[in-house]
């Protein structure tokens, strides 16, 4: 199957710092949303990107093709919701993904 990076834009960059609570809770039924799709495998990983200027949420899917992405985006609560939020959404021509459990400590791993 095909990766790829998909990036959800916030509709605006102060988005973090001043979600309203009718904001955060559509931000917990998008989580949600996805996690049945992370249990099944079609999302590596996921969560939010700290950048200073101005935060976002991203994932790394391991889809069946780019269509299927986005209609699994489209259905996403906060698509749906209609109040700004859009994905990007990028190949990853190669990937290497590690074992869920790690093989080593992190500790004996040198960098």
């Amino acid at each position: 199957m095909p990766y790829f990076l998909a990036k959800l834009i916030p509709p605006r960059s102060s988005f973090v710092q001043d979600a309203t609570a009718e904001e955060a809770s559509l931000m917990r039924s998008h989580a949600d949303y996805w996690l049945p799709h992370v249990d099944a495998g079609l999302v590596l990983a996921m969560g939010p990107v700290a950048d200073p200027r101005g935060g976002y949420g991203v994932m790394i899917a391991n889809a069946p093709s780019l269509s299927w992405l986005e209609r699994a985006e489209a259905d996403d609560p906060a698509i749906r919701a209609g109040v700004g939020f859009r994905f990007e959404n990028f190949a990853m021509p190669s990937i290497r993904v590690a074992p869920v459990e790690p093989l080593a400590p992190v500790s004996s791993v040198s960098p």
